[in-house]
């Protein structure tokens, strides 16, 4: 005979096994611990694969990152301020459709209220965009295309009393919804010269529909549809030339999300403006128009149109190449396409928020289709949190034939303690490339890099570190190599020593405000 708690914990564990729950991440604490122990027991039975955590948030992401190429994982956590901890990963999988299980242990209701020790309100704590189920028995429902926070009320015992961490037989088929689908099946027919801009997961549609239609593709490096012959590299560019006055249509997949020239196209008075309804909680945008594409129903464009973006493309990207070939230091341009160039078919690549993805998207080739490359990045609402830890889960997650993680110093510090791992936890093999320029370099290309704010600039955008990244490697035993050209950066990506490794590129930040400023004048200015 088992404790309830021990019983509810099983209960719960088994559920989410059938429900296809793959894998667990567990961080330490007392009263999750029957689920703790009931994840072991699944984990042993060769049922779920377990990961363990010191931190929260690291937890969170690692979960996030699993589940993002396909895994289905859960994170469990004990109460009070770590439940707290899990909220930016939550956040993330709310708006990017990502359908995390988080697991939160609660005092029972019988305790609320009472000042109990380590208890807070934890029901409904991350917000209106994201359902708990306040549990007292294992009944759960599940959300197949957002976040599950699954709170659990566990008393006293918290610990087995039957020794055993047997597994139970199969529970019955846990129920799943998804959020609404909208559209009605609307066909594109011809009209305005049109464009088809795909953000973040847009997909291979947008390529189809490009490629059938003869329309140029604009598509972020982790939309999965910068691949075949539509794809445009420096559409960011050319947006500020002659071509994009043109523009009388855009058609919109996924969440897109990286430059202020597509933002700007998308407000356009002039401009009509098709969308796919988003995944997330936040779905509807004010661009939005309800329908979902007919691709059989396109019909081909005007002819020509491509083949002068085409001409374009070919003319920005030769000059791209040649400015930065003369720069007499490596470039985070460069950085960014070494590890584009190093991606094999089959391989995996995760990027970082701020100027990394923003770098990749100048750089990254059109790779051919079926390749099975995959880009992925925490594009929901692009927070640089967690990144190592998603990086490493999503390694984790995917089998896949290299994978890399591009980030900047300040992304890698601030997680850190993704790099934590205990002596009996997997290690991916992961290579980790982390440009440092000493900070925050992106806020030298917006507006608080002006030189009129130069005083303050340091202090509030730029934040220099000096930490040294060799010594923080070293402290958790991660391999790091510290490279400073382009033909030692190259070798590095060849040459992977297995598990999870961290590559340190040595860039300057002081020149990238003249160097962003000298990228963008490839392009003239549209006449008025």
């Amino acid at each position: 005979m088992t404790n309830a708690s021990t019983d509810l914990a099983r209960g719960i564990v088994a559920r989410l096994v059938a429900a296809g729950v793959t894998d667990v991440v567990v961080a330490p604490g007392s009263r999750n611990a029957p689920v703790s122990f009931a994840a072991y027991a699944a984990a042993e039975a060769g049922r779920i694969r377990l990961h363990s955590r010191l931190d929260e948030r690291s937890a969170a992401f690692l979960a996030l990152g699993l589940t993002k190429v396909g895994a289905r994982a859960a994170v469990v956590c004990t109460s009070g301020t770590a439940v707290a901890n899990l909220h930016p990963a939550v956040l993330e999988a709310a708006h990017a459709a990502v359908g995390l299980v988080v697991v939160t242990a609660d005092r029972p209701a019988r305790l609320r209220g009472t000042n109990a020790n380590q208890t807070t309100d934890q029901v409904g704590v991350f917000g209106p965009l994201v359902a708990t189920q306040d549990l007292a028995t294992d009944e759960i429902e599940l959300v197949a295309n957002g976040p599950t926070h699954l709170n659990v009320q566990l008393d006293d015992p918290l610990l087995p009393d039957d020794d055993e961490l047997g597994w139970l037989p199969d529970a019955p088929p846990t129920r799943e919804r998804r959020w609404p689908k909208y559209g009605d099946g609307t066909p594109i027919r011809p009209g305005p010269l049109t464009v088809v801009v795909a953000g973040d997961d847009a997909g291979p549609p947008a390529r189809v529909l490009a490629e059938r239609a003869g329309w140029p593709l604009f598509a972020e490096p982790s939309s999965g549809s910068r691949t075949g012959d539509s794809a445009l590299r420096c559409y960011r560019l050319l947006l500020d030339g002659d071509l994009a006055s043109r523009i009388g249509r855009v058609v919109v997949y996924g969440h897109p999300t990286l430059s202020r020239p597509i933002t700007q196209l998308l407000g356009r008075p002039d401009i009509e403006v098709w969308a796919q309804r988003a995944a997330g909680m936040w779905a509807e945008r004010p661009f939005d128009v309800d329908v979902e594409f007919d691709m059989l129903a396109c019909e081909p464009g005007e002819s020509g149109w491509i083949d002068e973006w085409h001409a374009a493309d070919a003319s920005v990207a030769a000059q791209l190449d040649a400015l930065l070939a003369t720069e007499p230091d490596l470039t985070p341009y460069e950085v960014a396409g070494a590890v584009a160039n190093a991606l094999p078919p089959g391989g995996l690549l995760v990027v970082g928020a701020s100027s990394p993805i923003r770098d990749l998207d100048l750089m990254v080739p059109r790779y051919e289709v079926g390749a099975r490359r995959k880009v992925i990045a925490n594009r929901g609402l692009a927070g640089i949190d967690g990144t190592v830890s998603t990086a490493i889960g999503a390694a984790l997650g995917r089998s896949s034939e290299r994978t890399f993680a591009l980030m900047g110093d300040v992304t890698f510090l601030h997680d850190a303690g993704g790099l934590v791992m205990g002596p009996a936890e997997t290690r991916p093999d992961l290579t980790i490339v982390v440009v440092n320029d000493d900070g925050g370099s992106i806020f030298a290309m917006l507006e608080q890099g002006d030189p009129s704010y130069s005083r303050a600039y340091d202090r509030l955008f730029g934040t220099p570190h000096h930490v040294d990244l060799a010594a923080l490697c070293a402290a958790t035993r991660t391999p790091h190599w510290r490279v400073e050209s382009l033909p030692e950066l190259e070798q590095a990506l060849a040459s992977p020593n297995g598990g999870v490794e961290v590559v340190e590129v040595r860039v300057r930040r002081d020149n990238r405000r003249d160097l962003d400023a000298r990228i963008r004048a490839l392009v003239p200015d549209s006449p008025e």
